[in-house]
């Protein structure tokens, strides 16, 4: 890993650094404007999630209360009872509406941390800038938001029909031979509030998979990365810290099945005990979606780490070798020659050096990484907690375990 020269680690000037945003972009980021949803860097976050929530779910309550079946009626689910409708519209969507503004502040800064830091060899540069472009390109891609429109409008409405929907009769339907019969409130929810959410939720796995696709891009070209950086990560490690963005949309998630897993409990009988594993598969694949692609960095990494463990391997023998011939084998020096000596410093400083080398990881992200993203995605679930104990035995529980 050969330093590069002063004239090449100058700061690149702000017209040689390209934005980078995923959300200020596409079809549904223009009709925001124009409905005044928001400005041009995503404003007016409020507006929006008051809008969008009583647009989804507000015409549900008024109609389920015109029917009788806001709070009971002749239903097994009445309208306020129905904890996983409430906990998308009211808790996972506005979750999910609010993570934009940190999703869009935190993921231009890697992109501009590769370039400021020179980790781009300048003969990449155009391929990096082609990366960000095609990006860009996608996220303001008309055919692809439509496509998610149309995807949520069949494939959408016939997943919620057949794995979703409840088949007992609730506020939005009622079971009637082998298909559901929907009540004016199931015509809103069916085909307004669940395809509104659903198109929400893909456009955002459609942003992760263009970050993905950029970093899979960046992760091909000529990276400059230095085995003795702090980071132990090749200098690369802030790209770990990106996945932290993407925490709102884990808790969404997490809310999402916490909700799933409520109605299970509540409705079918099951217990939560028995819905853990399930739970815990889920919470696994949802993390691994997050960081797993970071491991594209990791054959760089572990190039990095062999060729930088035998350079300095080398510089090491090579200076500790003159040491000893200098100091040790010419005659034991005396005590004030040795005081203040730069040979001593420079042999001190080149053990933590070599030290710092040996521990760089093959991975850009480390095990607390794991352990928030998991704990984040598993926070919603922990209510649930409460259909195995009374709040007060999981208060004296929690308490015990803290003590």
């Amino acid at each position: 890993m050969t330093q590069p020269s002063g004239s090449e680690i100058a700061t690149p000037s702000a017209a040689e650094v390209p934005t980078f945003s995923l959300l200020l972009g596409g079809p549904l980021f223009q009709f925001y404007r124009r409905m005044h949803l928001t400005g041009n860097g995503l404003e007016l976050v409020r507006r929006r999630v008051v809008a969008i929530t009583l647009f989804v779910w507000l015409p549900l309550l008024i109609l389920s209360a015109l029917e009788g079946h806001a709070l009971g009626g002749a239903v097994a689910v009445p309208f306020l009872h129905d904890i996983e409708m409430n906990v998308r519209f009211l808790v996972a969507l506005p979750v999910l509406i609010v993570a934009e503004v940190l999703v869009n502040v935190e993921l231009a800064l890697p992109v501009r941390q590769f370039m400021e830091r020179r980790i781009v060899a300048p003969e990449d540069m155009p391929r990096f800038r082609a990366a960000v472009t095609s990006a860009l390109r996608a996220r303001n891609s008309v055919v692809l938001e439509l496509s998610l429109l149309v995807l949520v409008y069949t494939v959408g409405l016939w997943f919620w029909r057949s794995q979703i929907a409840l088949g007992a009769s609730t506020w939005y339907a009622w079971p009637e031979a082998t298909h559901l019969r929907l009540r004016a409130a199931g015509y809103w929810y069916a085909y307004v509030s669940i395809p509104i959410f659903q198109f929400i939720l893909l456009r955002w796995y459609m942003h992760l998979v263009l970050w993905f696709r950029l970093l899979w891009h960046v992760s091909r070209l000529n990276l400059r990365l230095s085995v003795a950086h702090p980071d132990r990560a090749g200098g690369i490690g802030f790209l770990a810290k990106t996945s932290y963005a993407f925490g709102p949309i884990l808790f969404a998630q997490g809310a999402l099945l916490a909700g799933v897993l409520a109605s299970r409990i509540l409705f079918e009988g099951q217990t939560l005990k028995s819905l853990m594993p399930e739970a815990a598969g889920f919470v696994g694949f949802y993390v691994v979606f997050i960081l797993g692609p970071l491991l594209m960095f990791s054959p760089m990494l572990a190039r990095v780490r062999r060729q930088g463990a035998a350079d300095y391997g080398l510089l090491a023998y090579r200076y500790v070798s003159g040491f000893e011939d200098k100091w040790i084998r010419g005659g034991v020096p005396e005590a004030s020659r040795l005081l203040g000596s730069v040979d001593l410093q420079a042999l001190g400083d080149l053990g933590n050096s070599y030290s710092v080398v040996q521990q760089m990881r093959t991975l850009v992200f480390q095990p607390r990484d794991i352990v928030r993203l998991a704990i984040t995605t598993a926070a919603p679930l922990l209510p649930l907690a409460l259909t195995m104990f009374s709040l007060e035995d999981l208060v004296i529980r929690v308490i015990k375990i803290i003590m």
